[in-house]
């Protein structure tokens, strides 16, 4: 029990560690943003200090049933940058 409670404070050091060492929307250009996701076929990036989503190329790189949805951020240069895709479950109409 004493070595969790010990190691428990490294382990919240490690948080904005990871979150440093993701790519942020804010700190790329539009065109370095959407290559990223195109390179990479999909990317973790960051949109703001605590923010984060997953973006695509497309479908295949989805969960069984989700579908796309076009995806815009903000950029170093853009304010509505076009990345690519986010994965999304389909919305269904109760009509």
């Amino acid at each position: 029990m004493r070595a969790v409670l010990l190691s428990l404070p490294l382990a919240l050091l490690a948080v904005p560690a990871f979150a440093q060492g993701m790519p942020n929307s804010l700190n790329m250009t539009c065109s370095a943003a959407r290559a990223m996701v195109q390179q990479q076929g999909s990317a973790v990036i960051a949109t703001g200090p605590y923010e984060y989503q997953r973006y695509v190329v497309d479908q295949r790189y989805c969960d069984y049933g989700e579908t796309t949805y076009p995806a815009w951020v903000q950029t170093q240069d853009q304010s509505q940058c076009y990345i690519g895709m986010q994965c999304k479950q389909p919305m269904h109409s109760d009509r």
